[in-house]
């Protein structure tokens, strides 16, 4: 079966619960769309708001406060906030690209081995039985030592060991000075077998989440080795989980039997996406949410990932906070009913934000003078 370019974005916005928002609450929510980026601590919140009918802010406040939903470091060694069922197992599958990232030169360098990691962090855990700062970490871990450890232990040791980010202040449940805590449930570490198993796990959850997919989209989500991607593929192909499609160019693709694939004409509602938000970074082919020619405008050179408009189920601009409402800066020429639907979705932003964060994302300003604009309209919040 061959599926279009357009059928391949519906199918996104689909399971992203953006072709409507869906009744749902928090956690089954988070679950439904597998993870959500959290680099910014009010990302995960502006994703729900996206795609939740009528979606409170409190409820991710108690769901990050009892740990329904957990953040933490995982897919592309960033920081994603998850559901607590799906933690584990995510963890253990990207474990082996934490290793390699995070016990390298930087790690290394500061006289700690990679056996001394392994060494540490089950006691590490072990003190992380309540929330702590990096102060309180570092101490320890001088204590540990018998020395203050070098900037490059602590770096390595709070990514590579499985802790999550416990919640400190307002408006977003983490501040700029995160706190750590270990995990009800803790992931099994080097061992070989458990990750290659969690992995399929992690390949199901994300197919079921942003399928279909090919080999090189599920490895960019994430960051682990195409071959061992293949090799799951295969493992759940053997067992009937997957079924194979064939992408616009002739790639091949991969997604589970029955998931929803929207006819191509399925009408898609304007959206102002959060900073990172995960679709904008779940595929190596990244087309299928944002036209090429915008690619590099809305991904920085440093890794900032902009706030974006989405019309039709594609990437058309950026938006801002502004004194009054929302800043949309289109990249090319927008009809009139699409700046009234956007306008209707700011009113709804500032709204949420009001209570919270007004001029959120703000420390980002300064990428706007380096962007194209066709036009620019303040959509006002009232």
């Amino acid at each position: 079966m061959k599926i279009t370019a357009r059928e391949l974005n519906r199918s996104t916005l689909a399971r992203q619960l953006l072709l409507r928002r869906e009744t749902l609450g928090v956690a089954d929510g988070v679950q439904r769309v597998v993870a959500l980026q959290a680099q910014h601590a009010a990302s995960p919140y502006l994703a729900l708001w996206n795609r939740l009918a009528d979606f409170d802010p409190t409820d991710l406040d108690t769901a990050f406060a009892d740990h329904t939903v957990v953040k933490s470091t995982l897919m592309r060694i960033t920081l994603h906030a998850v559901h607590t069922d799906d933690f584990r197992a995510f963890r253990e599958a990207v474990q082996p690209s934490v290793r390699a990232a995070r016990l390298g030169d930087r790690f290394t360098a500061s006289g700690l081995t990679t056996e001394d990691a392994d060494a540490l962090v089950p006691e590490l855990l072990a003190f992380a039985d309540q929330p702590r700062t990096t102060a309180e970490y570092e101490a320890w871990l001088a204590q540990r030592l018998g020395a203050p450890a070098e900037p490059g232990a602590w770096w390595g040791l709070r990514h590579y060991a499985p802790l999550l980010h416990a919640p400190t202040t307002p408006p977003w449940s983490f501040g700029h000075q995160p706190s750590y805590i270990a995990p009800r449930t803790r992931p099994v570490l080097a061992d070989p077998e458990v990750s290659a198993a969690s992995l399929r796990t992690l390949v199901l959850r994300y197919l079921k989440g942003f399928g279909p997919a090919s080999v090189a989209d599920v490895a960019q989500f994430a960051l682990v080795q195409r071959a061992r991607v293949r090799t799951a593929l295969q493992a759940l192909a053997g067992d009937g989980d997957i079924e194979r499609l064939t992408g616009p160019d002739g790639e091949e693709l991969f997604d589970t039997p029955g998931a929803p694939r929207p006819d191509e004409d399925t009408p898609a509602p304007p959206r102002l996406m959060a900073m990172w938000d995960s679709i904008l970074l779940a595929y190596s082919d990244r087309s299928r949410v944002i036209p090429p020619d915008h690619r590099t405008l809305v991904t920085r050179r440093n890794g900032d990932v902009l706030p974006t408009l989405l019309v039709d189920g594609y990437v058309v601009g950026v938006w801002r906070p502004a004194e009054g409402g929302i800043e949309a800066t289109a990249f090319h020429r927008l009809p009139d009913e699409v700046w009234e639907e956007l306008a209707a979705e700011a009113r709804g932003l500032t709204a949420f934000l009001a209570d919270r964060e007004p001029e959120v994302y703000r420390r980002y300003d300064h990428w706007w003078s380096k962007l194209p604009s066709a036009e620019s309209r303040l959509l006002p919040g009232d």
